[in-house]
């Protein structure tokens, strides 16, 4: 019976020799290392960017802007609030919006329906 055990126990510390040099940590965690690295430069950095140049643009709004919302009204700004703007969408129409809700501005050129 311990000729069994001792077999068994022989087999498990043999294959250590057989599997060869083992590997630095480092090296079995680069492609991870990569890809993360990847991600970082085509998918999170543009994205911080990006989120960054429309919350400066928000904070640099004025009276007279022209601004399309996020539900897609177009109009001119004439009232600004620290949260809520007000924006004339039509001669004597005027809409609050959340200052969030803004897109974008809208250049004087495309003024002209297509």
């Amino acid at each position: 019976m311990f000729g069994f055990l001792e077999s068994v126990a022989w087999a498990q510390t043999g294959g250590d020799a057989a599997a060869g040099p083992q590997l630095n940590p480092i090296v079995s965690f680069l492609p991870f290392i990569l890809i993360f690295v990847v991600f970082y430069f085509l998918l999170i950095r543009p994205q911080q960017k990006k989120s960054k140049d429309r919350k400066e643009m928000v904070q640099a709004l004025k009276k007279g802007d022209k601004v399309i919302t996020s539900g897609g009204l177009i109009g001119s700004i004439t009232n600004l609030g620290p949260k809520i703007i007000t924006i004339q969408i039509a001669e004597g129409v005027r809409v609050k919006v959340i200052r969030a809700n803004i897109e974008e501005l809208k250049d004087d050129d495309s003024d002209k329906d297509k």
